[in-house]
């Protein structure tokens, strides 16, 4: 029987492998049950390009994997080589205990993907893209339609059901490429930029569908370049850059180990910048990082800090003390030049 939106159920935790070995009297190198892809040393080149450069990572049932990372990092190579539409070159991976280069096809019928941009019939109305979708798994007719009814009553467009594609908005045309994506009923999800283009409320509407999956056991592999839609989502990620891994952790753990618990920015006039950046050395701080138009200063205390900084007679034209974030962190690890692509 399945949850309520059609995907499996899962155990309600894994077992301690290690544990169980030392019960026994012995410590064997047990694979973890719940581990649905693992990568070793993952390759992939384009001639003498290397797009992905020997990369290990695991992901686990029931979590939400972010990969993170500039444009011409690998992120997408990464994805279409678990996506079973791009081999590896070299490495080893494997998915749902399968090998993608010759069991792609076995693998595809348990993944849903939804792709950067909707790929969506818009002369077929709503429940009729399900439909045609479903067929392509071989579902039969009843099937389609019962999986159709409730994925539509998830996101929220049941209303909508007999309506065509093309006159719904961006946030709308998202949410059923999502409840197309989940016809099949996947134990992975591939999400490419899942919000690129919405606007606020479209995008939080799609985190909690997104979120909501996550609580019924569907396992989210996302790419985004929205730092804050990372933090929502993700339990653990990792920041990609030139190919290879980093660094990786969840959230709180990559702004606890790359940055400070807090940020001071500071904007002078232009006769003033470079002077004060002279005298902010004096401020205690984790490290200062001098832009064109402020000056960032990652400290423990803001409000300590810019005490610190009118102590130095700065007066600057304005002042922010805001938490550390992933962006921090993504720009820290990554640079803040501009990549082509």
């Amino acid at each position: 029987m399945g949850c309520p939106l059609g995907v499996p159920n899962y155990p309600a935790g894994p077992v301690n492998h290690f544990e169980l070995s030392q019960a026994l009297g012995k410590v064997t190198d047990v694979p973890d049950p719940d581990a649905l892809i693992r990568a070793s040393g993952l390759t992939k080149r384009f001639g003498q390009f290397t797009a992905v450069d020997g990369i290990d990572f695991e992901l686990r049932r029931g979590e939400a994997f972010g990969f993170l990372g500039p444009n011409g990092a690998g992120k997408s190579s990464t994805m279409r080589m678990i996506g079973c539409v791009s081999p590896p070159t070299g490495g080893e991976l494997t998915i749902l205990g399968l090998d993608p280069v010759t069991q792609g096809a076995a693998i595809r019928a348990r993944l849903g993907v939804v792709p950067q941009e909707d790929t969506l019939d818009v002369e077929l109305t709503v429940r009729e893209n399900l439909l045609v979708y479903g067929r392509y798994f071989g579902l039969s007719r009843q099937v389609i339609a019962e999986r159709t009814a409730r994925l539509l009553e998830f996101v929220q467009l049941s209303e909508r059901a007999n309506d065509h594609v093309e006159p719904l908005s961006g946030g709308m045309k998202r949410r059923l490429t999502i409840a197309r994506s989940l016809i099949n009923e996947p134990e992975i999800l591939i999400l490419d930029e899942p919000t690129t283009g919405l606007d606020p409320q479209a995008r939080h509407v799609v985190w909690d569908r997104l979120f909501r999956l996550k609580q019924q056991g569907v396992t989210l592999i996302l790419t985004t370049h929205y730092m804050d839609e990372a933090e929502q989502l993700c339990d653990r990620l990792v920041v990609m850059d030139g190919g290879k891994i980093a660094a990786e952790g969840s959230p709180r753990e990559l702004i606890d180990t790359y940055s400070s618990r807090e940020v001071l920015e500071l904007r002078f006039s232009t006769f003033e910048h470079d002077q004060a950046v002279e005298k902010l050395t004096a401020v205690p701080a984790d490290r200062i990082e001098v832009l064109a138009d402020r000056v960032l200063l990652y400290v423990d205390d803001g409000d300590a800090a810019m005490a610190g900084v009118r102590g130095l007679a700065l007066e600057p034209l304005t002042s922010l003390v805001r938490r550390s974030t992933l962006e921090d962190v993504f720009l820290r690890l990554t640079g803040r030049r501009l990549e082509d692509g």
